[in-house]
């Protein structure tokens, strides 16, 4: 039998809650409104006031504020021993964490600590405690009962909605943390330079396939996205054939979007691909094959070529904003 309430874990990046946060408030509340169980978080940050408030006001019931110097950077050790010690603070049973890259890491180092049993990746989580995740870059689906008091949930990113702000606001409860003596330490950190729109966040997503034919058919997807302000995305199939790099992957084996628009050029729409951006608003689909998956899939299908069709639409677009 798990132990009752939910806690949220979140380290700030560079002092700015990330959106995952916000999507992990909203698979608490549920889950703790299905429940009627409380739901609490844990800030873990060199200054966690001001991130412990805003998610005390979307509708978090207490969040614990773990505050010190060491925290200001991500480090597994350091992170992983505080959010340990407000989860035995808080007694909760399920504690959930972003299956982003330090979030697994952190995800992992916890269960370790609190003994828990620990799932990735999750994209349903029922209220009897089982959960969904793929695997085999999802062609299984894998429903988990956890045996542990406490059970350790990583939530697949864009899997659930952001929340908004809540009618009551939650407290804000300041948590002493030791870190005593660390064996590891943060060094440096280099961010990407980059252009772009982050696909991460994005909400316009324009994605190419393996349909474009070779890395060259890219460029009039980048100059559709740069029209529409938004970001660029891939299938695996055109990432796997080294048109593209990693990271513009979208799919269960890359990366999953949730933005208002998103538009697939040349994809066939494979269920691994449909799995990462299946909760987007609208879905544009330009295709030769009108029969495929992701034209059947789409609100708006276009069949046609698309070295013909993406510079009639970008011409449209400047001619509308003039």
């Amino acid at each position: 039998m798990a132990n009752p309430g939910i806690l949220i874990v979140v380290a700030p990046q560079r002092g700015v809650l990330p959106p995952a946060a916000f999507e992990l408030v909203t698979a608490g509340r549920r889950l703790a409104d299905a429940l009627k169980e409380p739901l609490s978080a844990v800030v873990l940050s060199d200054k966690a006031q001001g991130p412990a408030a805003e998610l005390a006001a979307r509708g978090v019931d207490k969040v614990y504020a773990v505050e010190h110097p060491l925290l200001a950077d991500f480090v597994e050790e350091l992170h992983a021993k505080a959010a340990a010690e407000a989860a035995r603070k808080s007694g909760t049973g399920k504690i959930l964490v972003s299956s982003s890259v330090a979030g697994r890491a952190l995800a992992a180092r916890l269960a370790v600590l609190l003994k828990a049993g620990l799932a990735a990746d999750v994209f349903e989580i029922r209220p009897d405690g089982r959960v969904l995740r793929p695997l085999f870059s999802g062609n299984l689906i894998a429903e988990v009962e956890f045996k542990t008091p406490v059970a350790v949930i990583s939530v697949a990113p864009m899997t659930f909605p952001r929340a908004e702000k809540a009618a009551k606001t939650g407290a804000v409860e300041p948590l002493a943390f030791d870190p005593g003596a660390p064996r590891s330490r943060f060094v440096s950190f280099k961010a990407e330079e980059s252009n772009e729109v982050d696909l991460g966040a994005a909400e316009r997503v324009v994605s190419g396939g393996r349909g474009l034919g070779g890395p060259e058919g890219f460029k009039l997807v980048f100059d559709l996205a740069h029209a529409l302000g938004a970001a660029v995305g891939a299938s695996r199939a055109a990432v796997d054939s080294g048109w593209i790099p990693y990271r513009h992957q979208v799919g269960l084996t890359g990366r999953s979007v949730r933005p208002k628009l998103y538009v697939a050029v040349g994809i066939s729409g494979q269920i691994q691909h449909l799995a990462g951006m299946s909760s987007s608003g609208t879905v544009v689909a330009i295709n030769p094959d009108k029969d495929c998956p992701m034209m059947q899939t789409a609100n708006v299908a276009v069949q046609g070529d698309y070295k013909e069709l993406i510079p009639l639409i970008i011409a449209d677009i400047k001619k509308r904003r003039g």
